[in-house]
């Protein structure tokens, strides 16, 4: 089913994305031909991470999370920036044109792997053109409703999302952005339902969306049990089911997809840090090395797990490997499904 989203004018956001491309990979062979920089130190000034969010969603609390401990390893300042728009891609086309020094890296999720394909006309940074630098967490999604909501679990949520598209109204749902991983997994979810019709609300990032979805304004929304978490145990919010195989420690009441009857509906987001192209063997390594030390300090794990995320850490090699896994699989399902925004 093809979903009509309202975006900003796409004229306005191709010339943004294309002269940032373009830009991007004209600096990138200059870049890459400096003599200079194969020699010296690394870090000799602060280090910017950028997030393509705003601020309170899960990208940006992970960035958080460990830049003191990354700051403190590097004996460097790391300074995050947060550029939100074409859910993460002005933040992505930014570092696609930096430098490829490891001044300025990127702290992406798994939304990158998905936007491509829901824009195919915008020319989305292609993830796979960064170098992969680490994979800094890794979390399942929860379904969630609001506290007010008449819905207390999978079933009755399946039954009015059906009942609903029946009368002519499909239920509301949120996500921080159309073609995000979020979209396209409630629209893999709405499909395994038997496709009912559903309305999609995008926002500019989590944040704006879980206000919304506190204050009734939208009926429904997966995201990053770390998002969730806190309105979960504080009561704003309902989690009716998450999309990991087992349940998750911090929410053990909450089903698992074989649970509630979705079949093949296992769903794992994560987060790892990018450099731009032609990013220098040695600045990998060197950032590689410092984020499995911070991923092993037990105030940083203890950060991520309680919110039911997973530290990350491994090769740059991982973390390829998983970027062109998730490219390569939701390529199939927006086509199958026939996602679009327009």
């Amino acid at each position: 089913m093809k979903t009509k989203t309202k975006t900003t004018p796409h004229a306005m956001l191709r010339r943004k994305i294309t002269q940032g491309l373009t830009l991007g990979l004209a600096l990138g062979a200059g870049w890459a031909s400096a003599p200079a920089l194969a020699q010296g130190a690394y870090p000799t000034k602060p280090v910017t991470l950028m997030v393509g969010f705003p601020p309170g969603g899960q990208t940006d609390f992970a960035a958080r999370v460990i830049s003191n401990s990354l700051a403190a390893n590097l004996g460097q300042g790391v300074v995050i920036e947060n550029k939100a728009g074409v859910n993460g891609n002005l933040g992505s086309a930014d570092i696609m044109r930096s430098a490829p020094d490891g001044y300025r890296m990127l702290v992406g999720n798994g939304s990158m792997t998905v936007t491509p394909h829901v824009f195919p006309t915008l020319g989305i940074v292609d993830p796979t053109k960064f170098v992969p630098v680490g994979i800094l967490l890794q979390s399942p999604l929860v379904l969630v409703v609001p506290a007010a909501s008449p819905v207390k679990d999978f079933a009755q949520f399946a039954a009015l999302v059906k009942e609903r598209a029946k009368a002519g109204k499909g239920v509301d749902y949120g996500t921080p952005g159309a073609g995000s991983l979020v979209h396209v997994t409630t629209e893999l979810m709405r499909e395994r339902l038997g496709s009912p019709a559903m309305n999609h609300v995008p926002y500019k990032g989590s944040g704006p969306a879980v206000i919304d979805l506190m204050a009734g304004r939208i009926e429904a929304m997966f995201d990053a049990t770390s998002v969730f978490d806190p309105y979960i145990k504080s009561g704003k919010v309902r989690a009716i089911m998450v999309t990991s195989s087992s349940r998750v420690a911090s929410l053990p009441d909450v089903p698992t997809p074989a649970e509630v009857g979705l079949k093949d509906f296992e769903i794992i987001s994560f987060i790892g840090m990018y450099g731009p192209p032609g990013t220098r063997p040695e600045v990998v390594q060197k950032l590689n090395a410092a984020i499995n030390t911070v991923l092993k300090e037990p105030a940083v794990i203890r950060s991520f797990q309680e919110r039911g995320d997973q530290p990350g850490g491994g090769t740059p090699e991982q973390l390829d490997a998983m970027t062109r896994a998730q490219y390569k699989l939701w390529g199939e399902v927006v086509k199958a499904n026939k996602i679009h925004a327009e």
